[in-house]
């Protein structure tokens, strides 16, 4: 090891020795002092206030601050030598068996009444008690009432304040509280980046103190300054990203798209079976001022399940086919590009019958153009693309393939825009000579931070009433194992539905058999929980069970194409009573005649994904249910998750409960490159005014220095903040 001054560019292996820099590389990918030192405590524990042991989840890993109450030795049964068992307090109740086997008589000594500790190891049940089986610990000095100073090995626990570090196995937090201090002592840190006039205006302290205080703070209250800090370092950067993108947009040309009166536009609107809601009309409004400007549109259009955003952006389309251009929607399932184009064509009926016989005067062509089109008629779409017949252009990914070209892309509409990679949205942008005008359209509704982190450079509209006739839906939690003759119930609630001339959904977390799917969840986890419920072997099930006598299809991602749209079709026609499918029924699938939906195994879906499926059903004139089956324990996070969904249908809950239960960096676009997320303090959830704040700084910042060429330091820190492959997520996003 060195004392010589170290910078954030100093690799480890020179401050904290080969063996332990290697470790630290391998299990938590940090190689340098700068890695290490914006590694961040995920917690800090206090001597005399413990953690809550009694909320520990089960298949968790830990680490608890606790005390050891008693130890006990027996042998073991399967074979020989002993097993020690070590149970640890934390003061309020809560209980953990720490178990070592082997004889290890000095770990019975070590170990004794009275000393604390920080144990670390993954949360495993047995004969009803929580335990860490052989746990990593650290024992901090040799009190008995936990308030004494660690002793002088373990000096870096010296503070009130214990830093728990985000771990792994074989580099526990105590190891990684050493090499930070070892790092710390000799660290000099960078020159502050953030402008001396934002630090002063929002008192903000500087980044040396800031780094040394997450680390070792001096006092609760310096801590609270230092995670301040270095929060909005993170907002700054992705506001900043964010803020000089749209900049940049807005001086980007694009070809004027102006409404036509007496065009397409106007025959639809006359031609419409029912009156569009103010808020269709609202936002209609701005889309259409939007697509009139040289500029290109960036908009997001968020909508709850149902509200219309499918009317709104076929609105859109036309106003651009009106002004000589064309109009493509990217769908992400082929089942939802097929239901996309049979809806439009029924909405459009003449207007889209151009060249045939009863067409409208000003009618355009509508084209669908899908991976399993036939060759023939493949040709054919791509000949009415290309040559500018076809005004109106659905399809999935196939449209991004080399040999689609369009005459004049003047719109893309991507329709639930989370299910497309950022290099598929541009391989379609790029299909036109200048940047056309982007609708993006979610039916997950978005929390206002969200829409201000992660689409900050979209201008937003929100959809949030219901199209009249529109039934509500209502939704129960379903206790399996607690209650089987509930489950009994649900099924024949199904039946009495289809009695009654209504159809239903089974959802179903997993395909079956063979390779692992995209839309399945873990077949099992870690602690040994059985596969979720499979369609394939479920419907079988069914058929011959509680459901025998229905009509009922099978419809998962892995049927080939023709087979799921003649499935989905069937249903739609009302050929198939029941609907045993993936959550490839989750977006767009209208069957206004599904009342009745039953999620199997719920508790292996996300909030907002729940929220989805259920608005598959109810579309009609006859109310909706949605019946959530879980063998999830009472009071368990899984079960008051169901429990949240079932209470409520306002998705901006949903989605803010959603929000708190998945990482940030999922939200922030870490998973889509792969790569650790640099956001890791900032909570989309928690820090609103922070981030509102830091927008605020940045519109200001960029409007002087667009390209913050007077700010060096600071470009550099957003640069490693929001890397370039993030950055192109946010953009394109």
């Amino acid at each position: 090891m060195t004392s010589e001054a170290s910078t954030v560019d100093t690799p480890l292996k020179k401050l904290v020795g080969e063996k332990t820099a290697k470790a630290l590389a391998s299990h938590l990918d940090l190689h340098t002092a700068g890695d290490l030192v914006y590694h961040f405590p995920r917690r800090y524990d206090e001597r005399g206030e413990h953690t809550d042991i009694r909320s520990l989840d089960v298949g968790e890993q830990v680490t608890v601050l606790a005390q050891v109450q008693r130890t006990a030795v027996r042998p073991m049964r399967q074979r020989r030598g002993n097993l020690l068992e070590v149970t640890v307090g934390d003061g309020s109740g809560g209980v953990l068996t720490l178990t070592f086997f082997g004889n290890q008589a000095w770990r019975e000594r070590e170990l004794r009444p009275g000393r604390w500790g920080l144990f670390a190891g993954k949360v495993t049940e047995f004969r009803g008690k929580r335990q860490l089986n052989g746990p990593e610990y650290q024992l901090l000095g040799d009190s008995t009432d936990g308030e004494a100073a660690a002793s002088e090995e373990i000096e870096e626990f010296a503070g009130a304040l214990i830093p728990v570090y985000p771990a792994a196995a074989a580099v526990p937090t105590w190891v990684i509280a050493r090499c930070v201090r070892v790092v710390l002592d000799t660290f000099t840190p960078p020159e502050d980046p953030l402008p001396a006039s934002v630090r002063a205006g929002r008192n903000l302290v500087g980044i040396g103190t800031a780094l040394r205080e997450i680390h070792r703070p001096s006092s609760k209250e310096e801590l609270y300054r230092a995670r301040r800090r270095l929060k909005w370092d993170e907002a700054f950067a992705v506001q900043l990203t964010l803020v000089q993108r749209k900049h940049r947009a807005a001086s980007w040309p694009a070809r004027p798209r102006p409404p036509k009166p007496g065009g397409l536009l106007d025959a639809f609107d006359a031609r419409l079976p029912y009156e569009l809601t103010p808020g269709q009309r609202d936002v209609g409004v701005e889309i259409a001022a939007d697509l009139a400007t040289p500029h290109p549109m960036h908009r997001l259009l968020q909508g709850e399940v149902g509200s219309g955003k499918t009317v709104v952006a076929l609105r859109a389309m036309l106003q651009v086919v009106d002004a000589g251009g064309q109009a493509a929607l990217l769908a992400p399932t082929e089942v939802l590009a097929a239901q996309h184009y049979r809806g439009m064509l029924d909405l459009l009926g003449p207007l889209a019958m151009a060249g045939e016989l009863g067409a409208a005067d000003d009618a355009t062509r509508v084209e669908l153009v899908t991976g399993s089109l036939g060759a023939a008629a493949r040709r054919r779409a791509l000949t009415e693309v290309a040559e500018g017949r076809a005004g109106i252009v659905l399809g999935t990914h196939a449209l991004l393939y080399e040999g689609v070209d369009f005459a004049d892309l003047g719109l893309v509409v991507v329709d639930e825009q989370h299910r497309f990679g950022v290099e598929q949205r541009d391989a379609l942008r790029s299909k036109a000579d200048q940047p056309p005008h982007v609708l993006v359209m979610t039916a997950t509704p978005i929390p206002r931070t969200v829409a201000m982190t992660v689409y900050g450079d979209l201008e937003t509209s929100t959809l949030s009433q219901l199209p009249q006739g529109r039934s509500p839906i209502a939704s129960h939690v379903v206790p399996a194992a607690e209650k089987p003759a509930f489950l009994d119930r649900a099924w024949r609630r199904l039946r009495e539905e289809v009695a009654a001339g209504h159809q239903a959904y089974v959802v179903c977390p997993r395909i079956g058999e063979g390779p692992q799917s995209e839309e399945e969840p873990p077949r099992e986890d870690d602690n040994g929980r059985r596969p979720p419920l499979a369609v394939t072997e479920v419907a079988p099930l069914l058929a011959e069970g509680p459901l025998h006598g229905l009509r009922i299809g099978v419809l998962h991602g892995k049927l080939p194409a023709d087979e799921k749209d003649a499935v989905m079709r069937s249903f739609a026609d009302g050929n198939l009573d029941v609907l045993v499918a993936t959550t490839v029924v989750e977006v767009g699938v209208n069957v206004p005649n599904a009342t009745v939906m039953i999620v199997l195994d719920a508790d292996r879906f996300g909030v907002s994904q729940l929220h989805q499926l259920r608005g598959r059903v109810g579309r009609g004139t006859a109310p909706g249910l949605c019946l959530l089956v879980t063998e999830a324990a009472e009071g368990s996070s899984a079960r008051e998750r169901l429990d949240a969904v079932a209470s409520t249908t306002d998705g901006f809950k949903l989605a803010e409960l959603d929000l708190e239960q998945r990482r940030e960096g999922d939200v922030l676009g870490a998973t889509q490159s792969g790569r650790r997320s640099h956001l890791r303090l900032l909570s989309l959830l928690r820090d609103t005014d922070l981030i509102r704040d830091a927008r605020a700084e940045a519109i200001a910042l960029v409007e002087e220095d667009p390209e913050l060429d007077r700010h060096p330091a600071l470009a550099a820190s957003v640069a490693a903040l929001v890397d370039e492959e993030r950055a192109e997520y946010l953009e394109k996003g």
